[in-house]
C-alpha cells in the first residue's frame, strides 16, 4: 500500500511516497530511457538520458489535451540506488531548476521516495508539485504493473 506525505515550505515542496518495489527497479525506471518513457508523459522516442554527474537529459513531454514540450537538463548528482540531483533548463533563467530524487529501500521489495524541488515563485511551485504527484502516481502504476 502506497503512502504519501506532502511537505510545503516557502516556494519549496517535498513528496514522499512509499512504492512497491526495490530500489533498484525505481532507479531504472528513473534513468533508463525504455523505461522512463513508459510512465512520465513522455514522447515515443523523444527520451535521451546520459545519467552521469554532467550528463545531459532531455524529453518531449505530452499533456493530457496532446500538446506537446521539449524539456532539457543536466544531472549534477548520481548515486546510483540512493539519489539524484536533476537540473531542468528554464526559459530566461540562468540557474537550472534543481529537483532531487532520494531513493530508501525499506526491506527487500519497498523503496521510500522523497522528491524535492525550490521554486522561485508560489505559482511555479504549485505547478511543479502538480506535476511530480502525477508523475508519482503514474511511476507507481508503472511500477506495480511491472510486479
Amino acid at each position: 500500500m502506497a503512502t504519501e506525505q506532502t511537505t510545503t515550505e516557502g516556494f519549496s515542496y517535498t513528496l514522499e511516497r512509499t512504492l512497491e518495489a526495490p530500489a533498484a527497479a525505481v532507479w531504472s525506471a528513473w534513468t533508463e530511457a525504455e523505461s522512463y518513457v513508459q510512465w512520465s508523459y513522455a514522447a515515443p522516442g523523444s527520451v535521451e538520458l546520459d545519467v552521469r554527474p554532467g550528463g545531459t537529459w532531455k524529453a518531449t513531454m505530452v499533456t493530457p489535451d496532446g500538446g506537446q514540450f521539449p524539456l532539457t537538463g543536466s544531472y549534477s548528482e548520481v548515486v546510483e540506488n540512493r539519489r539524484l540531483v536533476i537540473g531542468m533548463d528554464v526559459p530566461r533563467k540562468d540557474e537550472p531548476a534543481l529537483m532531487t530524487v532520494e531513493l530508501a529501500e525499506q526491506g527487500a521489495h519497498r523503496t521510500r521516495i522523497v522528491v524535492a524541488q525550490t521554486c522561485d515563485t508560489a505559482d511555479e511551485r504549485d505547478g511543479a508539485e502538480q506535476g511530480t504527484t502525477m508523475l508519482l502516481d503514474s511511476l507507481t502504476a508503472f511500477l506495480k504493473a511491472a510486479n
